[in-house]
């Protein structure tokens, strides 16, 4: 059987595990959580929840497109799985995102997701539906240093986890898939689309509400790289200026010079011409 590192004595710390690893946090016990939040989150997160063994072969069927009447197969399901698995990474159930937060990295090394796999299955072994939920309730990230529903519930409502109405359990439900990148207060947009479809289909409404991958990164926005034009592109020819004064100056005096000589030897003709009429 597998040992649970949680005891409600020590105020939700790890058992024998290091206390720096996670912030501690204050465990609520299911009875003390909305039944509303609980099926809101079941709703976001893992649908087959109650049905699932740890690993749930028809999400991981529809996150790779597969056919799930063709008869593939539990087995045929997982080699598929593994030869596609960068599509099924937002395809982890609730017991597998438990197990990750209990014993694993955040890494996306396709080996850890088969760790994640076979603890997910022997958690189901070792625990109820209610107490697998309760633990992943509490030992879930809901925003940035906010661990825990109940501390979700305050920080984000003011009110403790077994007073949120249906939004507000919709809302936080929303928030699971990126804590740190969408919440209530930071790009609340995001959460609150996937709110409105977690609520749709609360109230009955056959919608689809995309998976979301488990890696919760804020995106970096690059400017645009600046091109520098090539050196020889910045070579102008630009004329000294005092060339250019006496090249303007000695310009005019050769025109007028040139126009003086013009008007003496037109004045010079008029005169032979007119002492050649004034002849007999």
């Amino acid at each position: 059987m597998m040992r649970e590192q949680w005891d409600w004595a020590t105020g939700g710390r790890p058992v024998g595990g290091s206390e720096s690893a996670r912030p501690a946090v204050r465990p609520t016990r299911l009875e003390n959580i909305s039944l509303v939040l609980q099926r809101m989150v079941i709703i976001g997160e893992d649908s087959r929840f109650r049905t699932h063994h740890g690993i749930d072969p028809t999400e991981i069927a529809d996150a790779l497109g597969a056919d799930r009447g063709g008869g593939r197969g539990f087995p045929r399901v997982l080699v598929a799985a593994w030869r596609q698995r960068d599509k099924v990474r937002g395809a982890s159930t609730i017991t597998q995102q438990l197990a990750k937060n209990l014993y694993l990295s955040s890494s996306r090394n396709p080996l850890r997701k088969v760790k994640e796999a076979v603890t997910a299955l022997r958690l189901e072994l070792a625990l109820s539906k209610d107490r697998i939920l309760e633990l992943y309730l509490n030992l879930a990230e809901w925003g940035p240093g906010i661990w825990g529903v109940d501390a979700a519930s305050r920080a984000y409502f003011g009110v403790p986890a077994s007073r949120l109405t249906d939004e507000q359990s919709a809302e936080l439900a929303a928030t699971l898939p990126h804590p740190r990148t969408s919440n209530p207060t930071f790009r609340p947009e995001r959460t609150l689309e996937r709110r409105n479809l977690i609520l749709a289909r609360y109230h009955g409404v056959e919608v689809y509400i995309p998976p979301e991958e488990e890696t919760d990164t804020t995106p970096l926005v690059l400017p645009e790289p600046v091109i520098t034009p090539a050196l020889e592109s910045l070579q102008v020819a630009v004329p000294i200026p005092g060339d250019s004064v006496l090249d303007s100056l000695t310009t005019r005096r050769t025109d007028a010079q040139t126009t003086r000589r013009t008007d003496a030897t037109d004045a010079q003709g008029r005169t032979a011409d007119s002492s050649r009429d004034s002849l007999p």
